[in-house]
């Protein structure tokens, strides 16, 4: 079963939490051949391993490489069935 959501978690070299990111599953391989995930303005791109190892991927220049990242999947939305409860 592949992951389609996952939460990015920045932090910095204390390893308090900076920032928190939701990414989604694209088509796309990275180099590594594991999926790449994306967030909803394709700024924050990394590929995620089947063991949750995150490689941030540059999507523009003049950005720093993040140091500490950790990959937390997401349940699956019911999207798909909006169906509001009955009365």
């Amino acid at each position: 079963m592949s992951i389609s959501r996952y939460e990015l978690v920045f932090t910095d070299v204390t390893g308090a939490t900076q920032d928190v990111v939701v990414v989604e599953r694209t088509l796309y391989k990275g180099s590594g051949g594991h999926p790449v995930y994306t967030d909803p303005t394709g700024i924050i791109r990394a590929e995620i391993s089947d063991r949750g190892e995150v490689r941030v991927m540059p999507s523009g220049g003049h950005q720093a490489p993040a140091r500490a990242v950790r990959a937390r999947a997401l349940p699956e939305d019911d999207a798909e069935d909006p169906a509001p409860p009955s009365p």
